[in-house]
């Protein structure tokens, strides 16, 4: 909203600022902390009074756990809240890749609010089938695709090669809703204990919000031998985004948590990520820097797999965070331990944007 008024009043005095993408990145990332910190009480009291008992914890999860009964779910609704709201200040409203992955991060938040929903007002883990639940995440993710690759060609580019790519041709509109809904389960399955999800999103996102912006450099990204992606720069302020409000979130999801991000906030940043990483044509590197959700991801389904076929488990429990935690790693070792993954993992990444 500003940049078009600034644009309207053209470019003036001090708003020549809000011309440049950097200055708007900082502006989202400080907007969207702020504006979490503003509400995070009052919505943490609220969805305190409103659910009672809080999301409810597995019995046969790690002992430890049954002390954060109470502790009240969906805090996602906060980040959402001011990512949006940032976003939409601060972002050039005719961007379409902002405006499809904003698509992605409102459409899963809202599956895995009522995820939520169903689990606290049953009072049950269940909550929404896996299958309905993924026909709604593919339908969304199938939307964005479309909208996403129409504004970028169908190859995928593999890192550490300068100019390899693989033509996918129509099969990239499966293989585009696959990265995205792939993300926001794999980010789901990480949320476990408290802050380990959301710093390792902040991470994975301040390193897109850097390759989305020399991807939308035509200097950059040919110096880089990367592809050129023209407005992929706008990515980078989504990115800042999902930073300010994920630090916002963190300040109250600090241990001891007075909240849980819940589905309504891991199936939407998740999401977000693979939608950015699909217009950023940064797929593969996604599964790079995001490497600590994939490993949570195939802990479970190696566990599933092995435990169906032999009876037996290869990890004392799974997703893998628990498996350490039944090792006897104390909570705050754990996610301590796996953020310090995550950055390491983000270095990675980031290499890749010069080892070609």
């Amino acid at each position: 909203m500003l940049y078009l008024l600034a644009e309207w009043l053209g470019f003036e005095g001090i708003l020549n600022l809000v011309r440049y993408q950097s200055f708007r990145a900082g502006a989202t990332l400080m907007t969207a902390l702020v504006i979490g910190l503003i509400i995070g009480p009052r919505f943490i009291n609220i969805l305190r009074v409103r659910q009672g008992k809080g999301q409810p914890i597995r019995e046969d999860g790690p002992q430890s756990h049954l002390a954060k009964r109470g502790t009240p779910t969906m805090g996602g609704l906060m980040i959402l809240v001011s990512l949006t709201l940032s976003l939409l200040l601060w972002m050039n409203l005719a961007s379409p890749f902002v405006w499809a992955c904003l698509a992605v991060t409102i459409g899963f938040g809202l599956i895995g609010f009522l995820d939520d929903y169903d689990k606290v007002t049953k009072n049950s883990h269940a909550g929404v089938s896996a299958r309905a639940r993924l026909a709604a995440e593919f339908v969304v993710a199938g939307v964005a695709s479309w909208l996403i690759v129409s504004q970028i060609n169908t190859n995928l580019y593999l890192p550490f090669l300068t100019g390899v790519s693989i033509p996918l041709g129509p099969a990239y509109y499966v293989f585009a809703a696959i990265v995205i809904v792939g993300a926001g389960n794999a980010v789901n399955l990480t949320d476990g204990l408290d802050g380990l999800a959301i710093m390792p999103v902040i991470i994975a996102a301040g390193t897109f919000a850097i390759i989305c912006y020399l991807a939308g450099r035509a200097d950059y990204s040919a110096y880089l031998g990367i592809p050129h992606v023209p407005g992929a720069g706008d990515l980078a302020i989504f990115c800042a985004a999902i930073m300010g409000a994920g630090l916002a979130f963190l300040w109250f999801n600090a241990p001891p948590a007075a909240v849980f991000m819940g589905d309504t906030g891991s199936l939407a940043l998740g999401g977000a990520l693979g939608a950015i990483a699909v217009a950023s044509h940064h797929e593969v590197v996604l599964a790079i820097v995001g490497g600590l959700f994939v490993l949570e991801a195939v802990s479970v389904i190696v566990q599933v797999f092995w435990f169906k076929r032999t009876g037996r488990r290869v990890f004392k429990m799974a997703p893998i965070h628990h498996h350490f935690e039944q090792l006897g790693w104390s909570e705050s070792k754990v996610v301590i331990r796996f953020w310090i993954i995550a950055i390491v993992l983000a270095l990675i990444g980031l290499s890749t944007l010069k080892l070609r």
